[in-house]
């Protein structure tokens, strides 16, 4: 009984004109013959190869050069915080599409990738090769995010002084390796 009537008032409202809808007829077809878009003539140049090339050359000139890294020390650029972010993402990303894509093909090669299996054979692992995998996972994850949050409040313009960013380089490894032994061994 109940059904009947909400699909009879379902039927009869929809059959009713809506109020809002007719109001706004007027309003919708002069919005839409008042195009907000401009129509401009496009007008092209003829150029020749030589003076193409010229057009080129000059807006190279303009250009920023980037710096030529090899100037600069080696722990600065090729293994600061910013590489290693990189690095630490490539690896957890990395791990995660190897363990998703045997999750996955683990019905097909007759392996068993479920979470019982993982943990009865992670179990049977002894103590120092479990503390080193859980570490091997931890590390890159805290470092990955704690990194983030540096660069967090970099984009709010904060912390760019020499001292600034050696304190915060240090804290940084510091409670990265803090953090995935917490997670790693305190959990």
């Amino acid at each position: 009984m109940v059904a009947h009537r909400l699909g009879l008032a379902a039927v009869r409202s929809a059959a009713k004109p809506n109020v809002f809808f007719r109001q706004n007829i007027p309003r919708m077809v002069l919005a839409s013959a008042m195009s907000t878009s401009q129509a401009r003539p496009i007008q092209t140049q003829k150029l020749s190869q030589e003076e193409g090339q010229q057009v080129l050359v000059n807006q190279r000139l303009n250009r920023p050069v980037s710096p030529n890294l090899g100037i600069y020390k080696m722990e600065q650029t090729w293994f600061g915080a910013s590489a290693w972010t990189r690095i630490t993402g490539c690896v957890l990303s990395g791990a995660a599409y190897v363990y998703f894509t045997a999750y996955l093909a683990s019905p097909l090669l007759g392996l068993h990738v479920e979470s019982a299996a993982l943990a009865s054979g992670f179990a049977a692992l002894p103590f120092v090769v479990k503390g080193a995998i859980k570490f091997a996972l931890a590390f890159p994850f805290t470092f990955h995010f704690i990194n983030g949050i540096k660069h967090l409040v970099y984009d709010l313009g904060i912390g760019f002084a020499k001292s600034q960013i050696k304190r915060g380089e240090a804290a940084l490894w510091i409670s990265s390796f803090i953090g995935g032994g917490y997670l790693a061994f305190g959990l």
